[in-house]
């Protein structure tokens, strides 16, 4: 009973002295003891790190659900350990409108067969942006929150510590400098000694952890790889299934298309321009034809020579360096050393420029 009255009293004690320090500290009637400029650094560095990793998260959250309230719907979902009610996204959502109404009008009329492929596209898209989101939240998010749950927040911790361990030394040399007794000279030298050592040893841990910022930094680097890589083929599957879209509806009875056209008042008419699928994107459903294509460019940069090619879409040159493109003409190509993969250099009479391989047929 007497030694847990004198550990209070002891705890107590210690609690005073910290405050007394403090707060003298705070009105500057006391010395404080600074932390090395490197250390200084490490901090300012991870508290940093905390405030731009919640920032991000943050903003990506948004971007990924941009509904306020079914984010904190899922926010409460996720504190109660409960699994989210799945439910259908706005591309889905739409999709299903579309397919619904189309089976209505009836998929053997234009305009309902139109609806139909509308709607299945919608829904494929949708498909994408769930995978995208899932993807996101595992390899993009779930790493940055558990850096702000895990490592910061035992960073904090240690840090505290070092600010009460740097309290005990000041308030430790306080004391040796009000000692005037011999006795008690000698006893504040000794505290003072244990109060540094365990300061010295607190800054070394805190230091430590610090320091492992970077790796925390070369971690959310590889996250970031992971992310614009979902984010690169979640956009390349909803190009490619546009383009396919597109391409099934410019198949649609041309009398259909004039019908609408002449139904727009003073008889403008309407025409949706065709957008060449880039060979460096990633294909969803990738065909021979293209693999043969690529094929044919490859075989003319390896042989140096020339070849006829003819110009699927028309082509506006950006630069002095380039040569406009006009569809369905025929133009003489080339392979120059150096020259970017994606360009080949065109000829056209006298005229001679660098022209995009995306906007190209080679001719056998």
């Amino acid at each position: 009973m007497d030694f847990n009255v004198k550990r209070l009293a002891a705890d107590a004690g210690t609690f005073l002295s910290r405050a007394v320090q403090f707060t003298e500290e705070k009105f500057g009637q006391a010395e404080k003891t600074e932390l090395d400029a490197h250390l200084e650094n490490l901090l300012v560095r991870a508290e940093n790190t905390k405030q731009w990793t919640e920032r991000i998260m943050k903003q990506t959250e948004v971007l990924l659900q941009p509904n306020p309230n079914v984010r904190l719907e899922e926010f409460v979902y996720e504190k109660l350990e409960k699994k989210v009610p799945t439910r259908m996204n706005n591309h889905e959502l739409l999709g299903q409108s579309m397919i619904e109404s189309g089976n209505e009008f009836g998929p053997g009329t234009a305009y309902g067969n139109a609806l139909i492929k509308c709607g299945e596209t919608e829904k494929q898209i949708g498909g994408a942006e769930r995978e995208f989101i899932q993807s996101a939240a595992i390899n993009f998010l779930t790493p940055f929150r558990n850096f702000l749950e895990g490592d910061f927040k035992t960073i904090l911790k240690e840090r505290k510590l070092l600010q009460v361990k740097r309290l005990d030394l000041d308030a430790a040399k306080t004391r040796l400098k009000k000692a005037r007794m011999a006795d008690a000279r000698a006893a504040a030298e000794q505290e003072l000694r244990m109060t540094q050592s365990e300061f010295d040893r607190q800054a070394e841990i805190t230091r430590l952890l610090l320091e492992g910022v970077s790796s925390t930094h070369a971690h959310h680097l590889r996250c970031l790889n992971d992310f614009v890589e979902a984010q690169t083929t979640y956009y390349a599957q909803c190009y490619q299934y546009m383009v396919d879209l597109q391409k099934q509806l410019g198949s649609f009875p041309s009398s259909f298309t004039n019908n609408n056209q002449s139904s727009v008042s003073g008889g403008a008419s309407i025409s949706v321009p065709t957008i060449p699928v880039s060979a460096s994107l990633p294909s969803v459903s990738a065909g021979h034809g293209s693999a043969t294509a690529s094929g044919g460019f490859n075989e003319l940069r390896s042989s140096n020579g020339s070849r006829k090619a003819r110009v699927l879409y028309d082509y506006d040159a950006a630069s002095s360096s380039e040569l406009s493109l006009l569809a369905d003409e025929v133009i003489t190509v080339s392979s120059v050393a150096g020259m970017d993969t994606d360009w080949l250099m065109g000829e056209r009479g006298n005229q001679k420029g660098k022209v995009p391989i995306t906007y190209l047929e080679l001719l056998n």
